[in-house]
C-alpha cells in the first residue's frame, strides 16, 4: 500500500484499501440465503472420479451414504467427515437401510445384484441377485422387505430383509425410477418411459393402481407426504406432480429447474424439494394438502441433482462434480478428476 498511497495520494489510497478489504472477505464467502433461509453452507470433498447416484441419510446413526460408482462412501454427518466405504458395488445407484435388522442393502446396477452389509461395522454380508439394472431401492418397515426396482427387466425384486433370501418379482410394465413405501403396506413407483405412477401391494406383490401423471413427464424422483398422504414427483419437463395417493390425482404442478432427479419433503416444516442438474435446489411450500407454492429456487451447482434430506437438522446433502468436455466417443460430461464433493444445504 505504500507505493499506492505515494502514486495515488491518501485518500485514494484509502479507499482502494477499504475496497481490496470488502473483496478479501467476500472471497469464497457462502452465498446470501434468499426468501427460505436455505443457502449452501458447507462443501465436504470426497474425492475420487466415477459418476454417482442416490444419498441416504441416517439420521439416528448421523450417517450419510453416498453412492460412487463402484463404491459406497460413508460420512459422519455430526463431523462431516468421511468415516467409512463399502467396496464392490459396481454401477451401484442407492442404499436402502433396515435399522431393525443392523442391515443395509446397496443396488448394483451394472452387477445386478444388492450388497447387504452391517450397519455398524459396514462388513459385506452377502449378494442377492435381482432383476436387470436394479435402480432405486427401498425397504418397507410393514412387511420387512427390501424392493430393487429394475430399470431394464421393468420388475422389482422383493427380499427378505432378515435374512436376504428372494421373496418374489413384480412386472411394473415399463422402466421404474424412484419409489416410496407409505407405511401402510404400499409401495409407489414412478414409471419414467410411460409418464406414470404405479401403486403396488408389498406384501401380495400386485399392482393396486396405474395412474397417468399427464402433464408430467419422465418423472424421476419420488417424496411423500405421509400425514397429507401427498405424493412429489419430479417431472423432467421441469415440474412437480403432487399426486393424491389415495385417488392418483395430480393436484398441482409448481415450476422446478431443468434437470431434477430427486424428491425429498420435511414433515416439520412441510416443505418438498427438488434438487435440479441446472444447479438450483427448488423449494415448495405444502401450504394446505391443496394448496403448492414455489418459495426458492436455491443456487447449488451445476451436477446437483441428487439429494438426501436429515430430518433431525433438516439440511440437505447434494453429490455434485466438477464436469468437464465429454470423452471421445460419449455423451455425457466428463468429471474433473478428484472434485467430487458434497455440497450441504442448511439455514
Amino acid at each position: 500500500m505504500r507505493k499506492i498511497t505515494t502514486l495515488l495520494g491518501s485518500t485514494a489510497a484509502l479507499a482502494l484499501g477499504v475496497m481490496l478489504i470488502a473483496g478479501s472477505r467476500s472471497h469464497g464467502a457462502a452465498p446470501a440465503a434468499g426468501p427460505s433461509g436455505y443457502r449452501v453452507v458447507k462443501t465436504v470433498p470426497v474425492g475420487g472420479d466415477g459418476f454417482w447416484d442416490y444419498l441416504t441419510v441416517d439420521s439416528q446413526a448421523r450417517r450419510l451414504y453416498i453412492s460412487h460408482a463402484t463404491h459406497v462412501a460413508v460420512m459422519d454427518i455430526a463431523s462431516d467427515t468421511i468415516v467409512g466405504d463399502i467396496p464392490d458395488t459396481e454401477g451401484v445407484h442407492g442404499m436402502a437401510l433396515a435399522p431393525e435388522f443392523g442391515r443395509g442393502f446397496t443396488s448394483n446396477g451394472r452387477a445386478n445384484t444388492v450388497t447387504i452389509f452391517d450397519l455398524k461395522t459396514l462388513k459385506t454380508l452377502g449378494t442377492v441377485k435381482t432383476g436387470t439394472n436394479p435402480d432405486a431401492i427401498v425397504f418397507d418397515a410393514v412387511t420387512k422387505r427390501v424392493f430393487t426396482m429394475n430399470g431394464r427387466s421393468h420388475d422389482a425384486t422383493a427380499i427378505n430383509a432378515a435374512d436376504g433370501s428372494v421373496v418374489g418379482t413384480l412386472e411394473l410394465g415399463g422402466k421404474p425410477e424412484f419409489a416410496v413405501a407409505d407405511g401402510t403396506g404400499s409401495i409407489y413407483v414412478n414409471i419414467e418411459d410411460l409418464s406414470q405412477l404405479v401403486r403396488f401391494d408389498a406384501q401380495k406383490l400386485a399392482i393396486l393402481n396405474r395412474w397417468p401423471l399427464a402433464p408430467c413427464e419422465e418423472p424421476s424422483g419420488l417424496a411423500m407426504d405421509l400425514r397429507a398422504r401427498r405424493l412429489f414427483a419430479g417431472c423432467r419437463n421441469r415440474m412437480m406432480a403432487v399426486v393424491d395417493a389415495e385417488t392418483g390425482k395430480v393436484i398441482a404442478t409448481p415450476a422446478i429447474g431443468e434437470g431434477v432427479d430427486a424428491n425429498a419433503f420435511d414433515p416439520a416444516t412441510n416443505d418438498a424439494f427438488a434438487s435440479n442438474g441446472d444447479g438450483t435446489l427448488t423449494i415448495v411450500h405444502e401450504d394446505s394438502p391443496e394448496k403448492f407454492t414455489v418459495v426458492e429456487n436455491v443456487p447449488t451447482k451445476r451436477s446437483a441433482r441428487t439429494m438426501a434430506l436429515d430430518p433431525k437438522t433438516h439440511r440437505i446433502y447434494l453429490s455434485s462434480a466438477d464436469l468437464g468436455p465429454p470423452a471421445e466417443g460419449q455423451r455425457r460430461p466428463s468429471i474433473v478428476p478428484g472434485s467430487f464433493a458434497i455440497l450441504i444445504v442448511g439455514k
